[in-house]
């Protein structure tokens, strides 16, 4: 009872103070003290990979006879978990009262931690509950963020975080999205781009429908500059999602030989889980 107590206070406190978040994670480029704080309160040793959304990119990967959908690379770390908790709703979604995108598509978490997760926040998932849950996001339009997050072992009061792998599928409402280039860049660069993917901008295709401008970029990557789509490519992520908001072709997405490497060696980081 104690545990679920605490997490009902952190509930409602994330859902009173989550409109500032913008406000807070700015703080941690003007002050060094308060940015350690929070490195080490919610981001500490977190490790975040952003995964391309594939409902519109629909572009598989080729490696000596195998093929992969990019959402696949998540898959393959559900399909090797024995612990599985379905969150209930996106309390991002709800704290923000989203009106794009399902509140009731939640995260999953994986690994033995999830056992302490209160039933009344997320529920035990089989395999194929999760994979559904996965397709689902896909088909929401919704982008795939997967590792490890301290915060989420902070509100639900559960330990040890070694044994949470969080799968989040985020919007424009979630709590990563536009925040982390509000934070100080020791802190942000913990979310990566997964190697070997790129995002090509070809402005012959581009009608200036401006759709990827809509509040799209998780990163804010995307601008216009003298009447011209530009891209940043040193803070894109690649999550795939102005790809899909284009109608053109004026953006695509590519993967490299590379992206098969990277998926072998972070799911087998990632697989740690299973040793706790």
């Amino acid at each position: 009872m104690r545990r679920i107590r605490f997490v009902d206070i952190s509930i409602f406190v994330l859902k009173y103070i989550f409109n500032w978040r913008f406000w807070i994670a700015e703080i941690t480029k003007k002050s060094k003290i308060y940015k350690k704080f929070i490195d080490k309160m919610l981001f500490e040793e977190d490790e975040i990979v952003v995964v391309p959304n594939t409902v519109n990119i629909n572009k598989k990967i080729e490696s000596e006879g195998s093929e992969f959908l990019p959402t696949d690379i998540i898959k393959e770390v559900v399909k090797r978990s024995e612990d599985i908790v379905i969150m209930n709703t996106c309390l991002c979604r709800e704290s923000n009262d989203c009106q794009d995108y399902p509140h009731d598509i939640g995260c999953i978490f994986l690994g033995p931690t999830t056992r302490k997760i209160p039933n009344h926040i997320g529920k035990k998932a089989t395999v194929d509950e999760a994979l559904a849950q996965i397709d689902k996001a896909d088909e929401a339009g919704l982008t795939h963020i997967i590792g490890r997050n301290k915060i989420d072992t902070i509100w639900m009061n559960i330990r040890p975080g070694k044994g949470l792998l969080t799968i989040c599928h985020c919007c424009p409402c979630c709590c990563l999205w536009k925040v982390y280039p509000n934070l100080d860049e020791d802190i942000s660069d913990k979310i990566e781009k997964l190697n070997g993917v790129e995002i090509k901008l070809h402005e012959d295709n581009c009608k200036h429908c401006m759709k990827c401008l809509d509040d799209i970029c998780m990163y804010g990557s995307i601008s216009l500059e003298n009447n011209k789509i530009t891209i940043d490519y040193d803070t894109c992520k690649g999550c795939g999602l102005c790809v899909n908001a284009c109608k053109f072709d004026a953006i695509t997405i590519d993967y490299t030989a590379k992206t098969i490497d990277n998926i072998v060696n972070r799911i087998d980081d990632l697989i740690e889980i299973k040793e706790l």
